[in-house]
């Protein structure tokens, strides 16, 4: 994963996701809804995979 993705990570959790899948993308966008610090860690573990 490189320095811009987790940058991206952390600012947009969701547009840091949109390519992994509508899904992904829901999920993300749920947790940033619950608190901006579960969406970035949720961002993070989908995109380490």
């Amino acid at each position: 994963m490189s320095i811009w993705r987790v940058l991206l990570c952390i600012l947009f959790p969701p547009l840091a996701v949109i390519d992994k899948g509508c899904g992904s993308v829901v999920i993300v966008i749920l947790l940033t809804l619950a608190g901006w610090v579960p969406g970035v860690i949720g961002a993070l573990i989908i995109n380490k995979k």
